[in-house]
């Protein structure tokens, strides 16, 4: 990844302060987009929000962790129920165009570059 196409962790914003766990995010690119892969275990489909706000992309999700009646925990790791992590993505991205799939607890976001971005050939004419 060059500095043209850096995805940057933001703070977080002063409206979304109560605690929460950072996933894991690897960031890899190729010629024409990057892909985000996000470690978010124990989130179901249906408690992982995506929010892309102009350069702004959020990923929330709670976890389901429940602890069976009549059991207390004795130790516990991950204390807090939920993940949130916020990037700020480069405008050589086209926003517009954001794929995402969930599978096996693993977010896979592709951003494809905007078309000013991508490598393009030249040709060159003998006259």
């Amino acid at each position: 990844m060059n500095e043209k196409t850096n995805v940057t962790q933001q703070e977080d914003s002063p409206a979304r302060t109560d605690a929460a766990l950072m996933p894991p995010v690897d960031v890899i690119e190729d010629a024409t987009a990057i892909t985000l892969y996000a470690d978010l275990p124990g989130v179901p489909k249906d408690k992982l929000h995506l929010h892309l706000e102009a350069e702004t992309l959020t990923i929330e999700g709670e976890l389901d962790l429940e602890i069976p009646e009549g059991m207390d925990a004795t130790h516990a790791e991950v204390s807090l129920g939920r993940y949130r992590r916020v990037f700020t993505l480069s405008r050589e991205l086209d926003p517009e165009k954001v794929s995402a799939e969930f599978r096996n607890g693993v977010l896979t976001l592709r951003i494809p570059k905007a078309e000013h971005a991508q490598p393009r050939r030249i040709e060159v004419e003998v006259a």
